[in-house]
């Protein structure tokens, strides 16, 4: 009787112990597989990989816009249950943030329209027609089924023929207040792809690049913004579309006088001599949708050969396609920033 009993105790504590092993073990394991698992998440957020989290409610850059045929139209917020992987872009600014962020899944691009030179890859059989920047094919935009369209402007009179196809996120930016609508656009796609380290990084080298034309635009007293447009000018003030050639790079308006519009207010060549500008910046709009332009002759005419300006040689050409059709990315706003240095250093 009394051996049965030890072998019974013998037993329990056995098992016991072996219990207390397997539970260690256990313990053990758990806490490897959380330490590893912090680590890989810390070297994942100092190489910048993060992971969006989803479902994602986003809004676009404005709350409304209007157009001439629709009147005003109001965007919705847009909820995504996961990362878009088939990505439809009409927008020139937001495409060339995608491929800065070295973002992946983009299958349509306006390519009807005249891409920018620094965009000419999108060209390729690679990426298919969604139409032009004012003119969706919508039936090949639906036979492509993307899982969202990134809309501007020129496309939002196709807003609800759009929403029908796909969601739709307006990424376009306002015209009086630019540089906050362009930097909301970055963030909503360093946000929704998962690239905010890539985009922090990208957008710390305007820090530089922005003191410097500020310090530059101190050397002028006044300046005017124009635009060519098959040899007739319209001018922009503080508050238009290129205003934020003021507002962010500094240089001084020679007048606040100006009507504010999308395309500028009528400026004749006389009106210029009578402002009489230090520096005078024209955007060949002519050129940027691919007409012939003449832009030289018609500007260097007898009367705006009398501009300080003219004198001091400072009339700045500036790119049509970069400012007129693909502004608002991260790679076309540094672009017109080193293009002013350029020109006046």
């Amino acid at each position: 009787m009394k051996k049965w009993l030890l072998s019974s105790i013998l037993l329990a504590m056995f098992l016991t112990l072996a219990a207390c092993s397997s539970s260690e073990e256990t313990k053990s394991e758990e806490t490897d597989k959380t330490t590893a698992s912090e680590e890989q998440s810390a070297e994942t957020e100092v190489a910048g990989e993060q992971s969006p989290v989803y479902p994602m409610t986003v809004s676009s850059t404005v709350a409304s816009s209007e157009s001439e045929d629709k009147g005003t139209i109001n965007y919705e917020e847009v909820t995504f249950d996961k990362m878009p992987e088939k990505i439809a872009v009409f927008d020139y600014g937001f495409l060339d943030t995608l491929d800065a962020l070295g973002v992946e899944g983009i299958v349509g691009v306006a390519k009807d329209s005249t891409l920018p030179a620094h965009l000419e890859a999108y060209s390729s059989d690679e990426y298919a027609s969604i139409g032009g920047l004012k003119e969706p094919l919508l039936e090949d935009i639906a036979e492509m089924a993307p899982d969202v369209i990134f809309i501007s402007g020129r496309q939002s009179a196709y807003y609800e023929e759009l929403k029908e196809i796909a969601p739709v996120v307006f990424v376009g930016t306002s015209q009086d207040d630019y540089w906050n609508t362009f930097l909301a656009s970055v963030d909503l796609a360093a946000e929704l792809f998962g690239k905010e380290a890539e985009a922090k990084e990208y957008l710390a080298k305007f820090d530089s690049k922005l003191e410097e034309v500020k310090t530059l635009a101190g050397n002028y007293d006044t300046s005017l913004v124009t635009m060519y447009n098959e040899g007739k000018l319209s001018g922009f003030a503080t508050n238009s579309r290129f205003g934020y050639i003021y507002d962010i790079y500094g240089f001084k308006p020679v007048t606040e006088d100006i009507e504010a519009s999308s395309h500028g207010s009528n400026f004749g060549f006389e009106a210029i001599l009578e402002f009489n500008p230090q520096v005078l910046f024209v955007i060949d709009r002519t050129a940027a949708i691919g007409g012939e332009s003449n832009i030289d002759a018609d500007m260097e005419n007898d009367i705006v050969k009398k501009t300080e300006a003219y004198k001091n040689n400072h009339i700045i050409y500036l790119d049509g396609p970069l400012w007129y059709l693909s502004g608002g990315g991260l790679q076309s706003e540094l672009a017109k920033i080193d293009e002013i240095l350029a020109e006046l250093k």
